[in-house]
């Protein structure tokens, strides 16, 4: 059934080396710690001090201190020198007063017993072995998005979680925040009625991140072997400073699948995740097809910048499109970036603007309400919350949902990187409905307002994949199934599940 794109309209027309033979060996079972008493202080570090690590996980974790007077930021780790007092050790005195421990390594904070949360801001390659390591060492884990670089990993912190009887968060804001929480409630509760799509839009501007003739030389104050540690140490490509106007270490390595996801495992896995949650479906579903490219500019990134991924689930189904060239909108003019979710019901749609702001619309596309409220610090206060008690069970984001949006993003990029550039002809023909093939006439349209055609840059379709739980089967399993995971670089090796 074709299902008319007057929500989607609606949503855009709306605002808003040092270690290399270090032992990395499983730590030792340390149980369930009991919970913490209202005035014991929780003490927490932080690994990663670039944007996420600095600007949102010690902000908040110091707000919540000064609030509450019992979380303390005790450590912070980084490989990169500068970044270590600059934005950990500097930022948490100049607020406290305090010093906090500084590490290039992780792993020497997991052996401090004092230490009870740590909390996970490093690239995509390390969220899940950091993570692994400090649930074996006894220690609560919030953990970035995606949790995982690979479906396997994810599902190992989860094990690992389940083992060791910690609570692990994942940073999907939306799962707190009220703007989208309520929304979501409203969709599962039946208010627009029988719902069986969501559309997930990640409408994000990422321009070339550039290419140069020789390869990247990291500067003496990072440690090159402790930023790498388990993806392949292969030559870098991209320019010194990367598109945000620092060293690209630190942020370009999202378009890179050795050590990132592209958007859709980037900003997109916020809005996978609230398609699958409101949705109310668990698993990886049936099948999952990909098609797109990197297309626009040549560059260092390996990532598509345009991709449309369609997860089916029996009778629903999610259909994710990831645009990294300039937005328009229906009239043809820049609109600047969206992002959000559309959930076509019987009696109407649900749309969520922004991690705090979403709209129930009738059959008529009319305004029934909006609603809206929500921060990210409400997100570290549930975790705190819920460490201070003890209780996995007050996780608003438990590691379990969060693996599971993670693998979608993951099984995305499989289903493309098994893909082949085609023509448009091809890629119609592996369109079901019309709602498909609406999507991929859209897409054809945005890679046009940006001067692209898909003639001179064909796309790349990949093949449709079946899935059974969390391993593929049918035609091309075996290369689908290897993808699950990675080869580890010696000795950041992850632990099986034997070994936890």
């Amino acid at each position: 059934m074709s299902l008319p794109n007057s929500s989607r309209r609606s949503f855009l027309q709306t605002a808003s080396v040092a270690a290399a033979a270090a032992s990395v060996a499983p730590y030792a079972a340390f149980g369930a710690r009991a919970p913490k008493g209202p005035n014991e202080t929780i003490r927490v570090a932080v690994l990663g001090l670039r944007n996420r690590g600095s600007q949102s996980h010690i902000a908040s974790y110091l707000r919540a201190g000064e609030r509450d007077g019992n979380v303390e930021v005790a450590a912070v780790v980084d490989p990169d020198a500068a970044l270590l007092q600059t934005h950990g050790v500097k930022k948490v005195q100049d607020k406290t007063g305090k010093k906090p421990a500084a590490y290039a390594d992780y792993r020497k904070v997991l052996d401090d017993d004092s230490i009870d949360v740590i909390s996970v801001a490093t690239p995509n390659h390390w969220h899940a072995l950091q993570s692994i390591h400090a649930i074996q060492a006894g220690k609560d884990v919030y953990v970035e998005k995606p949790v995982s670089h690979n479906v396997v990993e994810g599902r190992r912190i989860v094990q690992a979680a389940r083992k060791y009887g910690k609570l692990c968060q994942y940073g999907a804001q939306c799962r707190t925040m009220k703007g989208t929480r309520e929304m979501v409630e409203a969709v599962l509760n039946g208010e627009i009625g029988e719902v069986k799509l969501a559309r997930g839009l990640c409408y994000k501007r990422r321009p070339s991140i550039g290419k140069q003739s020789a390869p990247l030389q990291f500067p003496k104050q990072l440690d090159r072997n402790l930023w790498v540690g388990p993806a392949a140490d292969e030559p870098i490509y991209r320019p010194e400073k990367s598109t945000a106007g620092i060293y690209n270490p630190h942020y370009d390595w999202h378009w890179d699948f050795n050590t990132g996801n592209g958007d859709l495992g980037n900003q997109g896995i916020h809005q996978m995740d609230v398609c699958r949650w409101g949705l109310g479906v668990d698993g990886l579903g049936d099948s999952v097809i990909s098609y797109g490219g990197r297309l626009g500019y040549e560059d260092a990134g390996n990532t598509p910048n345009t991709q449309v991924s369609v997860h089916d689930y029996g009778d629903k189904r999610i259909i994710f499109e990831t645009r990294g060239l300039e937005i328009h909108g229906p009239d043809g003019r820049k609109t600047g970036n969206r992002i959000g979710v559309v959930f076509y019901g019987t009696e109407g749609t649900a749309i969520q603007h922004g991690y705090g702001s979403s709209s129930i619309m009738d059959p008529d596309g009319k305004l029934v309400r909006n609603i809206k409220g929500g921060s990210d610090q409400d997100h570290y206060d549930n975790f705190l919350d819920a460490v201070r008690a003890g209780d996995a069970s007050q996780l608003t984001a438990d590691i379990e949902d969060g693996h599971l949006s993670s693998a979608l993003c993951h099984l995305g990029n499989i289903s493309y990187l098994l893909g082949e550039q085609t023509t448009l002809e091809e890629i119609a023909a592996a369109q079901r409905d019309a709602t498909e093939r609406e999507t991929l006439a859209d897409t054809v349209e945005h890679l046009k307002q940006n001067g692209v055609t898909v003639a001179s840059s064909p796309m790349r379709l990949g093949p449709q994949l079946s899935l059974a739980g969390e391993t593929f089967t049918g035609p091309r399993a075996d290369e689908a199934n290897s993808l699950l995971t990675r080869e580890y670089r010696a000795p950041f090796l992850l632990p099986s599940e034997s070994e936890l």
